[in-house]
């Protein structure tokens, strides 16, 4: 991938001030990012989008994966071994922040998207792969601006208890807006990717730390309390049957 940045402007590119954003005795590792795109077809806008912010997330000191949704089956289809879902999965623990691109289908996400999102569980064997993870969400349109996938993916992202950034990006009639190359060209639309990029990166250095924390909430403290006593009273009861 060509990681050069022709469209960015350097004099006003600031470096991320980590010392600003991160927790005393902190993490120090490159954030990780992992980006998910939902189009299949060798032009997928939102895939030439997702490695756009790909490009500028690792000259931000990022570290990032793309998952290729290519032969990842259709929910439930098959069992959770699969291949595909365990790549997706493992990616989805590895991150500490998302970007989430998708085009524009009769007013929502993609089904190639959707269903990327539908086999990461909110929780499995006491993980959960998504929660207090920072996320940025883009859209591609066809024709004229619309928001409808990028509120739509917030919502999404609420679903999946991530901490999802104020700003967004809908880039429309994105067919003109890439060159033959596959890179974006310079406008505004290129300036508010950079944007949102910037803004992740912020987030994830000031969140990934404390998100343990900023998640932690009183009804699941409440819940692993009753399942405490619980098992605590049928251990006694084993007990003095086999007394």
């Amino acid at each position: 991938m060509d990681s050069s940045l022709p469209n960015l402007s350097p004099a006003v590119l600031a470096p991320i001030d980590v010392a600003a954003l991160q927790q005393a005795g902190g993490s120090s590792h490159p954030p990780r990012i992992l980006i998910l795109y939902g189009a299949l077809r060798p032009e997928s806008y939102s895939r030439k989008l997702g490695l756009e912010a790909q490009r500028l997330l690792e000259a931000m000191g990022v570290e990032t994966r793309v998952f290729d949704p290519h032969d990842l089956p259709v929910l439930d289809s098959v069992p959770v071994t699969h291949p595909k879902v365990q790549e997706l999965r493992a990616l989805s623990m590895w991150s500490e922040g998302q970007v989430w691109v998708s085009p524009e289908r009769h007013g929502a996400p993609s089904a190639v998207f959707k269903n990327q999102i539908d086999w990461l569980p909110l929780e499995e064997g006491g993980m959960r792969p998504t929660q207090g993870r920072t996320l940025a969400v883009l859209q591609v349109c066809g024709g004229s601006q619309s928001f409808n996938v990028v509120n739509a993916l917030r919502l999404l992202g609420r679903w999946m208890r991530m901490v999802t950034i104020p700003n967004q990006s809908s880039v429309p009639k994105a067919w003109q807006e890439f060159d033959a190359d596959g890179r974006m060209k310079p406008s505004a639309y290129y300036d508010r990717v950079v944007d949102v990029m910037e803004e992740l990166v912020k987030f994830t250095w000031l969140v990934r730390d404390r998100s343990a924390y900023l998640t932690d909430r009183y009804s699941e403290r409440k819940g692993d309390l009753a399942a405490q006593a619980l098992a605590a009273a049928s251990g006694a009861a084993d007990r003095a049957e086999s007394a």
